[in-house]
């Protein structure tokens, strides 16, 4: 679910495996980018991290397709409910 400039709270992409160092995101609640680091040598993660400018979490699930060496990252504020 890619976000988008309505507000739209979940974001993801797809990175080639040996072109990844550093990615620029933005936060699901303020908008605010921020840089993170992955390491993809852990295979398949799930955390947290804070927002340095609004100081609400933001949830990050990194997904590696070995088959197509690809990393894929969700990233959503985790405050939306599921019925």
């Amino acid at each position: 679910m890619p976000q988008d400039m309505q507000g739209q709270t979940a974001q993801s992409r797809e990175v080639k495996l040996q072109q990844l160092k550093e990615l620029r995101i933005s936060c699901p609640h303020c908008g605010h980018h921020l840089f993170i680091t992955l390491d993809t040598t852990s295979g398949d993660q799930d955390y947290y991290d804070d927002c340095p400018a609004c100081c609400k979490e933001i949830h990050l699930n990194m997904h590696i397709d070995e088959y197509h060496q690809k990393v894929q990252l969700a990233i959503d504020s985790d405050d939306e409910q599921v019925f």
